[in-house]
């Protein structure tokens, strides 16, 4: 029987995949992964109002996933790399795992 190891941080994990449970934030987060966007171009590509928006971005920030910064009147959303490199090594770990 393998000894399920505890230094993971499975809140996290949940705060994630929670963050990523849908399809709008999915597509955003995908958006950003080619660089940083202000938010009105990320509200070009749906048809949501900029209070939706808003939401969404809201969750995908304090998830971890996402940076956010003020840039005048406007925020800018990138891909926070330190949340996606801890998400990535779960998948890692549970490929190797499973390869074994």
């Amino acid at each position: 029987m393998e000894v399920i190891r505890l230094d993971k941080d499975y809140v996290q994990y949940t705060l994630f995949m929670k963050a990523l449970a849908d399809e709008t934030r999915v597509k955003i987060f995908d958006m950003l992964s080619k660089g940083e966007l202000c938010a009105c171009n990320i509200l070009e590509d749906f048809d949501i109002t900029q209070p939706t928006l808003s939401y969404h971005m809201k969750i995908l920030s304090e998830s971890g996933l996402v940076n956010s910064r003020r840039d005048g009147v406007w925020m800018k959303y990138s891909i926070n790399k330190d949340g996606l490199d801890l998400l990535k090594n779960l998948f890692d770990d549970i490929s190797e795992s499973i390869r074994k």
